[in-house]
């Protein structure tokens, strides 16, 4: 700032408005119920604030009234910043299943139900309403995963990552955990095995190579302070060609003749067998409990379609000894967890995963029935749109790590605005709640991972760009 201009710039300083001034402006009443009173005037300092200092930068004259309604745009300004960071629904429109940025699977309106008529409110959480006495946290669905599993018994806390840490610290904290490097994988948002084995305290012992690891590699490996043998599902990595893994029985076998548990981090958490829909070499857990593993973690959150926790099955004796560690306390899961979660597993159990659980009815989707569907919702954009689309075949994802290499074949509708470009197109979209993709210079909306009580309120949402 020079001279000459100094006293300009304090001239317009002493017209800023002041905080009450600004407090009692019409933008300031509008957005008040919204932010309350306290947190509305520390919006208007920020507000004045930043007026300030575009001022000092400034060669511009400014009239007192013009400072106000500058100082309102950026109190408003600041306001929608907020908004815009909010938990919100949104319509995904992207294929992609198990989106992990979109929160991963939708729940079930079993599980809604049971969140907001049953865990909203006081509930029997840890209270036996037939003795009257204290009860167990969990009970029910612990009792579901046991059975739906094979498993003896089963323990619930608040992610997978939590469930890997748990088993690793009470297992083998201080022994050696023999694993194939082939399987030392960084699964995602910087998650990564050997980290983990690290902070529980475990001692990382690696066995085979890259691509081929024999039984007898684990064999060669065991010695006196060896705990725990580690298999874990490499989720969204994959190692094709010239490849080896023994079978889970081989290795359980060779870990109970040597007084060694077997631990199977299994990722996804498929309950029943998904080869017909492409999901080949996604671990069943009935299947590696029936191996012979002790325990065996997975997600709540993935290919179970229900709520973000980590899933802890196995023998009784195993998973008692979990529990009873004092870590436990700190990672398990709250009613709202154990009400959705119930919720979901009793879809299992009943049978009737497929017609009540999103993820799965949006796996089994066939691309006949989607093709139906996408031309149907065409047929009713055209009427009310004045956007160019077609329709086109395209691939699906299941996402969230689980089966990279599985795309299932969708039918697309790919829209193009004839007036601006798709990236503009897909950001307007965006601004509307609706998550899409861009390919080939158009944005494809594939109704796959749209439910169908959303499919009135996407239209209308296309229709008005």
């Amino acid at each position: 700032m020079t001279p000459k201009d100094a006293p300009k710039n304090t001239q317009n300083l002493s017209l800023l408005p002041s905080i009450d001034a600004l407090l009692q402006s019409q933008t300031a009443h509008k957005i008040l119920f919204e932010t309350g009173a306290k947190h509305l005037t520390v919006l208007a300092r920020s507000a004045v604030e930043s007026l300030r200092s575009e001022i000092l930068v400034s060669s511009k004259n400014y009239s007192r009234e013009e400072l106000l309604t500058e100082a309102e745009n950026l109190l408003e300004k600041l306001w929608q910043s907020e908004q815009v960071i909010k938990l919100k629904r949104v319509i995904n429109a992207t294929g992609v299943i198990v989106h992990t940025n979109l929160g991963r699977a939708p729940l079930s309106e079993n599980a809604r139900k049971a969140i907001f008529e049953t865990a909203s409110g006081y509930c029997n959480l840890e209270y036996n309403l037939e003795s009257g006495k204290r009860g167990k946290r969990g009970e029910r669905a612990e009792k579901l995963l046991a059975e739906l599993t094979g498993a003896e018994s089963a323990l619930i806390v608040n992610n997978c990552a939590s469930a890997a840490f748990l088993v690793l610290k009470v297992l083998a904290e201080g022994g050696e955990v023999v694993i194939s490097r082939g399987e030392l994988v960084e699964i995602g948002g910087d998650f990564r095995v050997p980290d983990v084995m690290a902070q529980s305290g475990a001692i990382l012992h690696e066995v085979g190579t890259t691509n081929r690891t024999k039984a007898s590699d684990y064999e060669k490996a065991i010695g006196e302070n060896t705990k725990l043998f580690l298999r874990v599902h490499p989720s969204n990595y994959r190692i094709i060609g010239f490849t080896e893994t023994p079978k889970l029985k081989d290795l359980a076998d060779l870990a109970h003749q040597n007084g060694i548990l077997l631990y199977e981090d299994a990722g996804s958490g498929a309950i029943f067998d998904l080869s017909e829909f492409g999901l080949n070499d996604e671990p069943i857990m009935s299947e590696s409990i029936a191996a012979g593993a002790d325990v065996v973690t997975f997600s709540g959150d993935k290919l179970l379609g229900g709520v973000q926790s980590g899933l802890i099955v196995g023998r009784k004796k195993t998973i008692e000894k979990i529990r009873k560690h004092p870590l436990y306390r700190a990672l398990r899961v709250d009613k709202l967890i154990y009400a959705a979660l119930e919720a979901t597993l009793e879809s299992f159990r009943k049978e009737t995963a497929f017609q009540e659980i999103p993820v799965l009815k949006m796996l089994a989707m066939s691309n006949d029935e989607l093709k139906t569907r996408t031309k149907k919702f065409a047929k009713k954009l055209k009427k009310i749109s004045n956007l160019s689309f077609e329709i086109i075949e395209g691939k699906s994802v299941i996402g969230g790590g689980s089966a990279p290499d599985v795309q299932p074949i969708s039918t697309l509708l790919a829209l193009k605005h004839n007036q601006f470009s798709a990236v503009k197109l897909e950001q307007n979209l965006r601004n509307s709640r609706v998550i899409a993709r861009i390919l080939e210079d158009k944005v494809w909306i594939d109704l796959r991972t749209v439910s169908e009580s959303e499919e009135k309120e996407l239209l209308e949402i296309i229709a008005e760009l």
